[in-house]
């Protein structure tokens, strides 16, 4: 089996797991998780050394999930990748789960920082990065935000820590798939053009379709080479991707599928797997 299979499998297999676990519980944020998931699984089977039976690896890559409310997509692959059972994932919200509506560090193992107030987590990915440059650590920092969540002040303070520091171990996404909870970003305020902004705070852009594996590796192997400043990788990507009923739809930012509409998902994203194979 090729990577790029590996990548599609274990993509299709989160995208399954969010939908589920989003209907089983009645609530979530199903459109952003299935959007950022073939970024995730790149991140998590082929890019990030790390070891899910030794979350807290002084060595390991840190990724920061800043888009915190997507918090099904983070567990759906830390279950896939091994750091605890997909029993849990059936528990999605319920009192005294593990898994919450919003990622808790000291309850998840691989989790490494409680998120969800948005804009904050390049600043946290910022001072880890930094951390590693000070005590001389190879360790380098992931971040995934929405482009909606660029409407916040703090992205573009962390946007400017970065480039002044040199945090070339800082790898940014942005899940630009153009809707936020409210309708379309532009609509609500706002933020393009994104990649000659983020040019003038210093930083190396790449702008990528986010569902082509082959160019979220080149993108990420690019990111490695570059040397002396951060890397932003503007991803275009399609809300709810690999559902039709949900795809491009805002309603699905933040509403649980039926369970009838839930069957119908797991189908289609089925015969997507059948394609791919």
């Amino acid at each position: 089996m090729s990577n790029i299979q590996l990548l599609k499998e274990k993509a299709n297999e989160i995208r399954k797991d969010i939908v589920q676990m989003v209907c089983a519980a009645k609530s979530g944020h199903p459109g952003g998780s299935l959007s950022s998931a073939d970024i995730v699984a790149t991140l998590y089977f082929h890019e990030m050394n790390i070891d899910p039976k030794n979350p807290k690896m002084e060595e390991r890559d840190r990724f920061v999930l800043s888009k915190g409310h997507v918090a099904p997509l983070l567990y759906a692959a830390l279950a896939e990748r091994g750091y605890f059972d997909k029993s849990e994932l059936w528990n999605l919200r319920k009192f005294g789960a593990m898994l919450q509506g919003h990622p808790d560090m000291k309850k998840v193992p691989g989790v490494e920082i409680s998120s969800g107030s948005l804009g904050q987590g390049l600043s946290v990915a910022n001072g880890m990065a930094l951390s590693a440059k000070i005590y001389g650590k190879n360790y380098r920092s992931y971040v995934l935000m929405g482009d909606g969540e660029l409407q916040e002040g703090q992205v573009w303070e962390a946007a400017m820590t970065a480039a002044h520091y040199k945090l070339d171990n800082v790898v940014a996404f942005v899940d630009s798939n153009n809707l936020q909870i409210d309708g379309n970003v532009e609509d609500i305020m706002g933020v393009e053009p994104l990649d000659k902004k983020w040019e003038s705070f210093g930083w190396n852009v790449i702008k990528i379709d986010g569902h082509d594996f082959e160019q979220i590796i080149a993108a990420l192997d690019s990111a490695r080479e570059t040397k002396g400043k951060p890397t932003l990788i503007l991803a275009k990507t399609t809300k709810g991707k690999g559902v039709s009923f949900m795809e491009n739809v805002c309603e699905f930012h933040g509403v649980a599928p039926t369970e009838e509409e839930a069957k119908i998902a797991i189908k289609e994203l089925e015969l997507i797997e059948q394609i791919d194979n």
